[in-house]
């Protein structure tokens, strides 16, 4: 071997040595798997959180008022805002063309631009609107303007054939809410009864859940004779109802039932009016796991005054599973 070769082993040697010398050296650290992107998440729920006395809203209540448990156990709290502080809201209205709605599509309509107009805040809240029934159609994305809205509901002349109704929840949760930067909203027009889906109502929630999204149901079902033609008379509490009233109430929101327009614009101003009132609660779960496993929401008042005094409404459940909300 060469003087040349021996140098240069001899220095490889050297080199390789005091890099295994380096890495001795260190201390060694635990690493936590990596989440999308190569870095390290938790992940937050938030709430929407509604109050009421009796059948009225509650303001001017504060962070230090509320308390949040998960399955029974106290969350941290890490962001609060109030009535005055909320972000925008970005709702879907989507609209049932089932056959079963066909002498009620008039109706319906009406319906759905009334609450646009009722709900929308003008450069601020932006709506879109859907219909479904065999076929789900985005006949409006998301905007602030209301010609353009109008425009799309007067569109609508016809029905399908079947009803696809938690798919349509499906779609639109997941492809135009997902990712949207401000409260998330669906009021579904409709009579309730799904014919078409794959989906399942269990799956509707997940997803509304999922993707923070509250929902208010308008049924056409219901109402009082000669009231709305096409409605039917008295007040219905059949399957389609009572899954309607379900998927509202475990995502937060809530279903009216009546065929008069006077009545469902009351229901509007109470929608809008709560929306602007409610408080935003967002905790990190002491529970990190994702689990696939439902949780259990319980927030509550920190004194039994108001307890005794005020109501709370909100999600009841979530999923713990690996999603991409941005």
């Amino acid at each position: 071997m060469t003087s040349r070769l021996k140098f240069l082993y001899s220095a490889l040697g050297l080199c390789l040595f005091a890099f295994a010398s380096a890495i001795a050296a260190q201390t060694p650290t635990a690493t936590p798997p990596p989440d999308d992107g190569g870095q390290v998440k938790t992940f937050e729920v938030r709430l929407p959180v509604t109050v009421l006395q009796k059948k009225l809203l509650v303001s001017g209540l504060s962070r230090g008022d509320f308390q949040v448990f998960e399955d029974g156990v106290p969350q941290e709290v890490t962001f609060f805002t109030d009535e005055k502080n909320n972000p925008p809201v970005f709702v879907g209205v989507l609209m049932d063309t089932s056959p079963s709605t066909a002498g009620k599509i008039g109706f319906s309509k009406e319906a759905a631009k009334n609450f646009i107009y009722t709900v929308t805040r003008l450069r601020k809240d932006k709506a879109a609107f859907m219909t479904f029934d065999n076929e789900i159609s985005l006949r409006q994305d998301f905007t602030d303007k209301l010609d353009l809205l109008d425009s799309a509901v007067d569109k609508v002349k016809k029905t399908g054939s079947q009803t696809a109704l938690y798919d349509a929840v499906w779609q639109f949760s997941d492809e135009k809410l997902r990712n949207v930067p401000g409260r998330r909203v669906i009021v579904l027009i409709t009579d309730g009864d799904d014919t078409f889906s794959r989906a399942d109502l269990n799956d509707a929630i997940d997803i509304a859940q999922r993707t923070e999204t509250t929902i208010f149901g308008i049924s056409t079902k219901a109402g009082f004779l000669g009231s709305v033609p096409g409605v039917e008379a008295g007040t219905v509490k059949d399957k389609g109802d009572k899954f309607l009233t379900q998927l509202c109430e475990r995502t937060g929101g809530e279903a009216f039932f009546t065929g008069k327009m006077l009545e469902l614009e009351l229901a509007f101003k109470k929608i809008s009016e709560e929306l602007r009132s409610q408080y935003i609660i967002t905790y990190r779960p002491a529970n990190q796991n994702y689990d696939g496993r439902d949780r259990k929401i319980e927030v509550r008042f920190t004194d039994k005054e108001k307890t005794d005094k005020y109501k709370i409404r909100t999600k009841t459940s979530y999923r713990a599973v690996r999603d991409s909300l941005k």
